[in-house]
């Protein structure tokens, strides 16, 4: 179900034990994957690869889901004009597998004679693929959502974004979860509105700022989504709370994990903003609540010349928006970003929930002005 699909298949299997992969259709567990053995697949011009996935990913070695993620990006970026796919293993496929090894590892060692009676007398199994050749989409449509909380108090009030884009991808699209990357930022995006659509009902608890919540697709595509948004806020319309006053966009990113927090900026808050006092106040509310964790800011200047944004608050700052991403990763390049290995197991509950009370602490005093009136010792403002 997951692979090149416009590739026509009608090959008979083997596995790498083999000697001879040319024209065969090689299949792979995950557990015994190597990058060695896939680039012997390829070298060999092999009719197609299988890599079969396990049911439960927490059930194989870290250091195999590990080395298997370092390996997905040079997967992904080099071209091959073998075709790929990606199943997930069950019963009979499994038995397959272990079929074609013991026959792919038993002809190594076979004589001449062997192998042409293997040949005329043993039985193998033909991996085909069936259905209508893929075409490729010409016009596709990335749906975001958008949702507003209005402030109390005039009609030009500063307005603070909080975006987190929801999709996810790796080297099978359809097999990847996204569950940090993004799963945990989307999730922290709804509990802060949930949060602050309660404290707005309000008129006692209703706060001086607008609240703009966006999920935003396409953010694995270079968050087209975003670039979208912002093209339709401000260039083609008089009236968006984009339009005048942005105070800060904040950008949720891989948040359900470790014992770090990151704020990445293009261009350093300057003192006097509401920009830099929210990094004070995750400072502070990290230092006084969280003492565990590392915090701290990285720094990295837009690179217009590459073909990739690292971060989603770019699309925003070269619109000349204030903003900035937080994510327990120290850097854009990890890995964990797109990966199929990025499953539910993999996330910290306990971790993801200390993210959104920290971030939630900050831009509660931020909106509510308490910067100067609860000292830390009295923090715990969201109970």
């Amino acid at each position: 179900p997951a692979g090149t699909r416009s590739a026509v298949l009608n090959t008979e299997a083997r596995t790498v034990e083999a000697d001879v992969l040319s024209r065969r259709c090689v299949m792979m567990r995950l557990v015994d994957f190597s990058y060695e053995q896939y680039q012997k697949a390829l070298r060999q011009s092999a009719g197609a690869v299988v890599i079969i996935l396990p049911r439960s990913i927490s059930s194989v070695p870290q250091d195999v889901v590990r080395q298997f993620m370092e390996i997905e990006p040079e997967m992904l970026a080099m071209e091959t004009i073998v075709p790929v796919y990606f199943a997930v293993e069950d019963e009979e496929l499994l038995s397959i597998y272990e079929q074609t090894r013991a026959a792919s590892a038993s002809q190594g060692s076979a004589s001449a004679a062997e192998v042409l009676l293997h040949t005329a007398t043993a039985n193998g199994f033909q991996m085909v693929t069936s259905g209508a050749q893929s075409k490729a989409i010409n016009d596709w449509l990335i749906p975001s959502v958008e949702g507003r909380l209005t402030g109390l108090g005039g009609e030009d009030l500063p307005t603070v974004v909080i975006v987190a884009h929801y999709d996810s991808f790796g080297v099978a699209p359809w097999l990847s979860h996204g569950a940090d990357s993004n799963g945990s930022g989307i999730s922290v995006l709804l509990e802060l509105a949930r949060l602050f659509s309660r404290l707005y009902t309000y008129r006692r608890t209703h706060a001086g700022y607008n609240l703009l919540f966006f999920a935003s697709g396409g953010g694995k595509f270079n968050y087209q989504g975003t670039k979208r948004w912002l093209e339709d806020n401000l260039d083609h319309t008089d009236s968006s709370l984009l339009q005048d006053n942005v105070a800060f966009v904040l950008c949720l990113d891989t948040l359900g994990r470790g014992n770090s927090l990151h704020l990445h900026v293009s261009k350093p808050p300057k003192e006097g903003t509401l920009q830099h006092a929210f990094l004070k106040e995750l400072e502070m509310v990290v230092a006084s609540q969280f003492p565990e964790v590392k915090f701290s800011m990285v720094h990295k200047k837009i690179n217009l010349a590459e073909d990739m944004l690292a971060w989603e608050h770019e699309r925003f700052a070269i619109r000349r928006l204030p903003a900035f991403t937080i994510s327990h990763l120290e850097s854009h390049r990890d890995s964990l970003r797109n990966s199929i290995m990025d499953r539910r197991a993999r996330i910290d509950t306990k971790a993801l929930i200390r993210n959104t009370r920290i971030i939630a602490e900050a831009l509660t005093r931020v909106i509510y002005n308490l910067t100067d009136k609860v000292r830390a010792a009295h923090l715990d403002l969201l109970t």
